[in-house]
């Protein structure tokens, strides 16, 4: 009797093992950050003062993230190519996300996002995501809202800067000191979407013929804190994958 009782058990186990779906066996966990960098956590302090010589620091960074979704692309994703990504595997996230890039620190800027689990192994080497309206949220239809001080020759302007523009960032593998994206089965592993606040202002440590400080605007538009600013972010190419470069679609 003792002998087929084990018989079955080991029947029930070996069934279980078998129909255990390959995929999850080969997934791991595959974490989203947002990055405002330095500019962000610790301000446009000098020498990096906005090009027209503003000192800029931020008590929030608001930015209202959807669809945002990971790829396994082979070969990689061009973003020059004007062509929708193919990929062999992707996950995405579900919901709007409104994230405060002002929130990480000095010496950690990423900004947990959220996580997929049971993601599949492999190389995540391209990232998209949208900046989507938080209807009704925190930021009540704005995709971005920035709020700080700025100083110049003494002057003190507490600013508000606001967009609802909608746009969707395509980009590739994430370029900066480590790659990222290499998940493993069992495993960790996170993709970062970088924000970068000189295309918006500019830098005064830059040459003022530099391509960035040309499409740049600046703070002195906004110097007026008798009102909410608005600001046009076409043409202004503030979401990267660290610094590699993304195809942007504006809605």
């Amino acid at each position: 009797m003792r002998k087929t009782i084990f018989s079955f058990t080991m029947i029930f186990f070996l069934v279980l093992l078998i129909h255990v779906p390959a995929s999850k066996a080969q997934a791991g966990t595959l974490q989203f950050f947002a990055n405002g960098e330095e500019l962000i956590t610790e301000g446009f302090l000098a020498p990096k003062l906005t090009k027209d010589g503003w000192k800029l620091t931020f008590s929030h960074a608001f930015v209202s993230l959807s669809d945002i979704t990971a790829y396994q692309t082979d070969p990689p994703y061009d973003t020059r190519s004007g062509q929708p990504i193919k990929a062999k595997e992707k996950v995405m996230l579900e919901g709007v996300h409104v994230i405060d890039l002002a929130t990480g620190s000095e010496d950690d800027p990423p900004v947990f996002v959220s996580e997929v689990k049971n993601a599949p192994a492999g190389h995540y080497n391209a990232i998209s995501w949208k900046m989507a309206g938080d209807k009704q949220g925190l930021l009540s239809g704005y995709t971005m809202l920035l709020t700080g001080v700025a100083e110049k020759d003494g002057r003190k302007v507490n600013f508000q800067i606001r967009t609802a523009e909608e746009s969707t960032y395509t980009c590739g593998e994430f370029v900066g000191d480590e790659r990222k994206g290499f998940l493993q089965a069992g495993g960790m592993a996170d993709l970062e979407m970088t924000f970068h606040f000189d295309h918006i202002f500019g830098r005064a440590d830059k040459d003022e013929n530099d391509p960035m400080n040309l499409e740049a605007i600046g703070f002195e538009p906004f110097a007026d804190e008798s009102k909410v600013q608005e600001i046009t972010l076409r043409g202004m190419h503030i979401g990267h994958a660290g610094e590699g470069h993304c195809a942007v679609e504006w809605h």
